[in-house]
């Protein structure tokens, strides 16, 4: 049984198949607000990895190396953290088996409006359906950590995530979902850095963003330059990213630059 355990798909897989399982925990976050009008673009977005140990502690390390104690956010890069955050990068690109899955939508275009702006709470569970389905492989269970957002009380993002997708998939594909402080956690905050300079990028080269801050800028250049692109505007596939930008997002450019003379 076990030697043909490899061969099975997901919804056959036993517990006694544990050997042929992956449970990968998933660190995720979001950049910009679906309720903000003033926000055109939003983009989700995660780590994905069977040992968080390995980046983790490569970051408590050099914390504590450095006496760094702040957290990591992209919206408050400065002269003071953009080192710590150019190491946090090159940390996750120096530790293996970790991947990245980001979706950037634009709130303003066709798909977004058709599909997306009643209830922007059924939203964000629904595009978080959405990107980690797409993330799950036939022998995986992830365990979700996202980063903690207020909600009203009516909302149950994480028991409908995991049973959503669960129902879907008809096994389970979803161990649990939990909601931390980002502050509690490094691998979010790295999150938070990744998805917020693909948001960046993208309003920066749209035009919604005319000059830029510097140190955002320049990390956004840093991780351009160790994916080995220079934009995000048509999205990133390899083996360790999947980075899906909305069509709408490039139709708008195309319509911004104008046709070719």
């Amino acid at each position: 049984m076990k030697s043909y355990a490899k061969y099975k798909k997901g919804g056959e897989l036993l517990l006694s198949d544990y050997n042929h399982i992956w449970t990968k925990f998933v660190f995720l976050d979001e950049s910009g607000t679906l309720d903000n009008r003033t926000q055109p673009l939003f983009t989700i977005g995660f780590i994905k990895c069977s040992e968080p140990y390995y980046l983790a502690n490569k970051l408590t390390y050099q914390r504590t190396k450095e006496n760094f104690h702040d957290e990591l956010k992209f919206n408050k890069l400065s002269a003071k953290n953009i080192g710590f955050a150019k190491f946090a990068i090159d940390s996750f690109f120096s530790t293996r088996s970790l991947n990245f899955y980001s979706y950037t939508l634009d709130k303003e275009g066709p798909y977004f409006q058709s599909e997306h702006t009643k209830d922007h709470w059924q939203a964000y569970e629904d595009i978080s359906v959405r990107v980690l389905k797409s993330a799950i492989a036939q022998n995986e269970i992830l365990i979700v950590i996202a980063d903690h957002v207020s909600t009203p009380k009516n909302i149950r993002y994480e028991v409908n995530v995991k049973n959503r997708i669960n129902a879907t998939l008809s096994r389970l594909s979803i161990a649990g979902v939990c909601r931390f402080n980002s502050k509690s956690n490094d691998l979010l905050q790295v999150t938070d850095l990744i998805i917020g300079a693909i948001n960046y990028d993208l309003k920066h080269e749209l035009g919604f963003i005319p000059v830029g801050d510097q140190y955002k800028l320049e990390l956004v250049q840093y991780l351009k330059n160790a994916i080995g692109i220079s934009s995000f505007i048509s999205g990133h596939r390899d083996f360790t990213f999947n980075i899906f930008v909305d069509k709408d997002i490039k139709a708008r450019l195309e319509i911004e630059k104008g046709p070719s003379s």
